[in-house]
């Protein structure tokens, strides 16, 4: 075969080849614009958004402690005689109880001996008021005009009538120590009291200073709170002892049953921020954190504890609620309007633990985007799986009719 007819065939090949290539562009089936709309939307899920007025509930962690706390020291020595059985760890005691008695022997004496002292003073003053009258005649006798001012005085005796009345009060100054010193030989419960410590017992030698064990209160205990700064505008903090502040539920995940949790409520704003978080710190007031007076099936509240509060703020009208996992970055929310996506940015008064509570940005019933877009840009097409069931229902219906 020449060269000549090879080249022919090959071209021939070639035209062939070009004729199917184009017909088959020719008659390539065209997609519809309608099909391909629906299939570049993006299928997502929504919710509606949610109008009316809320309480926030305000998360924060704090410890447990004791609103009064005190160290029980004495103000005389002396041993020990008698310890009240109550006066031991974890024991309880009532405003009022003997704690423990020094022996007041030494004191009692004392007492005893500065009355005396107060007894011869005043005998001093009789005596002397005697003098005083004998002095008073005697001036009669001389004259008063004969003597000065200075000389009238000393004839009276004057100068020792004011020291027996200061001999006097001074005998009675002595007699009420002695009787303090007395009182305090019996130390009391200064408050209905739970006891932490107790470091002494029957026949300790004691002296003022000394550390005899640590009381707590039993009405209340208090709960240290940080909350942010700028959520302190929505707590209620009580004006007077009779009212109570907003109110909050406590937890203890860590040791409480299921479900269990104690209430208390805002009592004081302490005037400093926390020095590592920058926080703000507020107490609450648990009433009764023992038990003792309350529902038995109460968890009791323990000093040290790190427990978990809801607190309940001031209600908030006539907002929009959304969820904090809805709010998008910089503030912005993303809504299905007309099919199509819409960014909308966002005037949040408050945040919570769970939700987000908005003043403007979005409209009661618009619908929120939930679903996580790989593509977001404003106006992109969106579907819901709602309108797929309904524009599948409305095929079949159709295909049915036709049929």
């Amino acid at each position: 075969m020449t060269t000549k007819k090879i080249w022919i065939i090959c071209g021939i090949i070639l035209l062939g080849a070009a004729a199917v290539t184009l017909l088959i562009f020719i008659t390539e089936p065209k997609a519809q614009q309608e099909g391909a709309t629906k299939q570049m939307a993006m299928l997502v899920e929504v919710v509606h958004a949610e109008k009316g007025d809320f309480i926030p509930i305000i998360q924060a962690t704090g410890t447990v402690q004791p609103v009064e706390d005190v160290i029980i020291s004495p103000l005389v020595n002396g041993q020990v005689v008698r310890r009240d059985p109550s006066f031991v760890p974890g024991g309880f005691v009532k405003k009022g109880d003997v704690l423990l008695q020094i022996d007041p022997s030494d004191y009692r004496n004392n007492l005893e001996l500065r009355k005396s002292e107060l007894l011869q003073a005043q005998t001093n003053l009789e005596m002397e008021m005697g003098r005083q009258e004998v002095a008073e005649k005697d001036l009669e006798l001389v004259g008063r005009d004969s003597l000065s001012p200075k000389q009238r005085s000393l004839v009276l005796r004057e100068p020792q009538l004011n020291a027996v009345k200061a001999d006097i009060k001074a005998a009675r100054a002595a007699v009420e120590q002695a009787k303090i010193n007395l009182s305090r030989s019996t130390l009391r419960a200064p408050f209905d009291a739970h006891i932490l410590d107790q470091n002494v017992t029957i026949g300790s030698q004691v002296a003022p200073g000394d550390n005899l064990g640590r009381l707590v209160g039993t009405e209340y205990y208090w709960v240290t709170l940080t909350v942010p700064v700028v959520n302190l505008k929505w707590l209620k903090f009580p004006d007077s002892e009779d009212e109570t502040g907003s109110r909050v539920k406590l937890r203890n995940t860590s040791a409480w049953p299921d479900g269990s949790y104690r209430i208390g409520y805002l009592d004081k704003q302490i005037g400093a921020l926390d020095e590592q978080t920058r926080l703000a710190r507020v107490l609450i007031k648990v009433p009764d954190p023992l038990v003792q007076k309350t529902n038995e099936n109460q968890p009791k509240l323990m000093i040290g504890t790190f427990v978990e509060a809801n607190i309940e703020a001031e209600k908030i009208k006539e907002v929009i609620r959304i969820k904090r996992d809805h709010v998008r970055n910089n503030q912005t929310v993303w809504v299905m309007d007309d099919g199509e996506l819409s960014i909308r940015e966002l005037e949040i008064i408050l945040t919570d633990s769970d939700f987000a509570y908005i003043k403007k940005g979005i409209e009661e019933g618009e619908k929120i985007v939930t679903t996580n877009l790989s593509t977001v840009t404003e106006g992109i097409k969106l579907r819901t799986g709602t309108e797929d069931s309904t524009s599948d229902n409305m095929e079949n219906t159709t295909n049915e009719t036709l049929e």
